[in-house]
């Protein structure tokens, strides 16, 4: 038996598929949603212009002199359909204020729901492609990370991600760009519309990402097709960092086993699966948990799903028979696949530990 199903984790390939049956000698203890909430949390996965509220998003709008058409809230039902809603939505940021602006007010949100370290995703090719200067998003995004260390106890880093649907070249060019701000950026991510656009499509450029000493992780949505190839393309080929979503690696053991091997993190968001796929996968994420893969619980697009990162936890729980124990063990795993110096690291766990001793419900 493999040594990542140590517990007593059965194996089998029913339908292709990573399944689990755990037998524990802990006494099992749910979690309160007063624990899930009051948590110290790290939160890895999370697109900045994935938190434009409607609300901010109209006085944005009033900012630049735009007028928004009165039209019913978008509704999407996958991937595409999403991405259509989304990336109209975010013409209302135009000036540096409006990055920094919606930066803090998701800084401040996270920081309400114990967020102690935050790593986000911005696109800015969605901005330089109409004509907004990249140094406008990147000084505003950057700004407000300063400012919320300073007043809102919260850590946080950007990763700049490339969007997947658009050209190689273009990918190059931002890329060429983030250089003179490479200190404000932690790392390279994938993302976008993944139909035809497989990781190796841009393999070049995350080399040379890697080379300039950028950190890499790489989407690989759920249930898009060709996800064992893209996740093993990420890993194998361009030997990504982390993965983010990837829950699909469960029907492929090996691949589950090479994760475990590299201690390459997931990133999973169990409300957006929720609408742009079958399911939460929640039971997917449970099997990788206890399979001993790092995986984590975020956000994604809080905006749009209907939740920040406390509600992605208490939809998990209401989905699973996680323990009390698991869901500590999915913020260790966050802390400890966060692009954070050991120093913090350390610091953030042993806040955790302590945090946990001392809980009463």
């Amino acid at each position: 038996m493999p040594r990542f199903f140590v517990r007593l984790v059965m194996v089998h390939r029913a339908r292709g598929c990573l399944t689990d049956t755990v037998i524990d000698t802990a006494t099992p203890e749910p979690p309160t949603a007063a624990f899930l909430a009051a948590m110290p949390k790290a939160e890895l996965h999370v697109h900045l212009e994935g938190t434009l509220e409607p609300e901010q998003r109209a006085v944005f709008a009033a900012r630049n002199g735009m007028t928004l058409a009165d039209d019913a809230p978008a509704t999407f039902t996958d991937l595409t359909t999403f991405l259509a809603a989304y990336y109209p939505a975010m013409d209302v940021l135009q000036t540096e204020d409006d990055f920094y602006d919606l930066a803090y007010a998701y800084l401040e949100k996270a920081s309400g729901q114990g967020v102690r370290h935050a790593e986000m995703f911005f696109d800015p090719q969605a901005h330089t492609s109409r004509g907004i200067p990249f140094s406008a998003v990147v000084t505003g995004y950057h700004r407000a990370v300063v400012d919320a260390e300073r007043d809102l106890e919260i850590g946080a880093r950007l990763i700049l991600c490339i969007l997947r649907d658009h050209s190689v070249e273009s990918a190059a060019d931002t890329l060429e760009a983030s250089l003179a701000f490479k200190h404000w950026i932690a790392g390279i991510g994938l993302d976008s519309d993944e139909r035809g656009n497989p990781p190796a499509k841009f393999a070049l450029v995350f080399a040379r990402a890697r080379d300039e000493g950028y950190l890499l992780t790489m989407h690989c949505d759920v249930d898009q097709a060709d996800s064992i190839e893209h996740i093993r393309q990420a890993v194998e080929d361009i030997r990504v960092d982390r993965i983010d979503h990837g829950t699909n690696v469960v029907e492929d053991p090996a691949l589950v086993a090479l994760l475990i091997e590299r201690g390459i993190g997931l990133t999973s968001c169990p409300l957006s699966n929720a609408v742009v796929s079958s399911g939460g996968k929640a039971v997917e994420i449970a099997a990788l948990l206890r399979a001993g893969v790092k995986i984590t619980v975020n956000s994604d697009d809080p905006a749009y799903f209907g939740g920040y990162v406390t509600e992605n936890l208490l939809a998990l729980a209401a989905a699973t028979d996680l323990t009390r124990a698991d869901f500590v063990r999915l913020q260790r795993n966050a802390f400890e696949i966060a692009w954070i110096s050991s120093v913090e690291r350390d610091a953030h766990l042993a806040a955790l530990d302590a945090f946990v001793a001392g809980w009463r419900d």
